[in-house]
């Protein structure tokens, strides 16, 4: 209709509607490609994205005196984990923490506090979305985000082992026979919330991201 409503005009120049034509096509490949970069940036942001109260100095900010040269921090308020290597942040993730609250409890199904690290990792090279049952891949790929998908993990474990005797590591609150695990989810949409049954949720694709960046015996401490 623009260009239409140009080679109306009395004043139009029929030796420059090729240069018209040109521009016009070329302003309308630059708008369609600017909306859809918002569009790619905004569904970015809807997944993964850290929340405004991300602390970028979260790593230096730490007061715990870790014995590993990576180590990971999560946060249950700001429902965040925070991967370390010598006091500088390497990456945030966005996690789910237990529904029930923090505790050390056996049977609580809650998330337990303090020093942790991590004892097993489990599941390298399943397909996104396995199922794992005591920690055996059962050969199936979970839907998400189903009604009543249950507390499954999928994808990736990192077994956890308690530091703290008393608080995480011994008779009846030890972290590692409880099966305390940073894990996949069917439960996509639940992350950023407290949700769990004791574990800590990740996206799919996040748990494997940092299951592939740490080691067994990197130290991990869950915070209030």
């Amino acid at each position: 209709m623009y260009f239409k409503s140009r080679i109306n005009r009395k004043c139009f120049n029929p030796t420059n509607w090729k240069w018209e034509l040109s521009s016009l096509i070329l302003i309308s490949i630059i708008t369609v490609n600017y909306y859809s970069q918002a569009s790619v940036v905004q569904a970015m942001q809807s997944q993964n994205s850290i929340p405004a109260h991300f602390d970028e100095n979260i790593c230096v900010q730490s007061k715990i005196a870790f014995s590993t040269k990576q180590n990971i921090i999560i946060k249950v308020p700001t429902q965040t984990l925070h991967l370390c290597s010598e006091a500088q942040l390497v990456k945030s993730y966005i996690i789910s923490t237990s529904k029930y609250g923090i505790g050390s409890q056996a049977n609580s199904n809650k998330t337990p506090l303090g020093l942790h690290y991590i004892k097993n990792k489990i599941g390298d090279d399943a397909p996104l979305g396995m199922i794992f049952k005591a920690r055996q891949a059962t050969g199936k790929i979970a839907k998400m985000n189903q009604i009543n998908a249950g507390d499954l993990v999928t994808t990736r474990i990192m077994w956890l082992k308690g530091k703290e005797a008393g608080l995480n590591k011994g008779k009846g609150i030890d972290s590692y026979k409880r099966y305390i695990y940073i894990h996949g989810t069917a439960e996509e949409n639940k992350i950023g919330q407290p949700a769990s049954h004791g574990c800590i949720r990740m996206y799919n694709e996040d748990v494997i991201d940092l299951f592939n960046l740490v080691t067994e015996g990197v130290e991990v401490y869950i915070e209030e």
